[in-house]
């Protein structure tokens, strides 16, 4: 039976696997997917879209669109 490693020693280890098959980039893209962030993302979208219909939505991103062109 081996001694068990320490949280440390797991994570090293699974961080160098993973950028040795993914690279760096895919990495950190994978491990991001797992943290919590922070803040009240139900409070603020609700703020953000406070009194706009799904119309007034869309005319923003068309208007984006347009812009971007």
């Amino acid at each position: 039976m081996t001694a068990a490693n320490s949280l440390y020693e797991i994570n090293h280890r699974a961080i160098t696997v993973l950028c040795r098959e993914l690279g760096i980039a895919n990495t950190l893209r994978f491990i991001r997917q797992f943290s919590t962030g922070q803040g009240d993302y139900t409070q603020e979208r609700e703020a953000l879209h406070e009194g706009k219909t799904i119309d007034s939505i869309m005319a923003e991103i068309r208007q984006m669109r347009k812009e971007k062109r």
